[in-house]
């Protein structure tokens, strides 16, 4: 079966760094765009970075020069480093993997989530 499990989450001072990561297996680890996703309390699920299989990179304006977002092929991991953290980033995270099958087709697969809380 398909897991994705995400680890590295915390309590964290504003301005610290947090590094996550998310293990897959069951997947062609490979050949997924892998992502990052949060959702804060009362808020939609929104996109915070994703890294194709050819390793390009996106990610949402409001974390855009703090996150990185990496992948280890070889270990099946895709990771997020966090810095400059601010309380605005306190939300759940979420790995994602997506494998484009054709248009409007796709195979997508979610972690569990992992808690990211950012406070003083």
């Amino acid at each position: 079966q398909v897991q994705l499990v995400e680890s590295g989450g915390g309590l964290v001072q504003p301005g610290g760094s947090l590094k996550l990561s998310c293990a897959a297996s069951g997947i062609i680890f490979s050949i997924y765009t892998m992502g990052w996703y949060r959702q804060a309390p009362g808020k939609q699920r929104e996109l915070v970075a994703t890294i194709s299989s050819r390793r390009n990179t996106n990610y949402a304006d409001s974390v855009k020069g703090r996150f990185t977002i990496s992948r280890d092929n070889a270990k099946n991991t895709v990771y997020l480093r966090m810095d400059s953290l601010k309380p605005e980033d306190t939300a759940v995270y979420y790995c994602n993997a997506d494998l484009f099958i054709s248009s409007g087709s796709s195979r997508v697969y979610w972690g569990q989530g992992t808690q990211v809380t950012v406070s003083s």
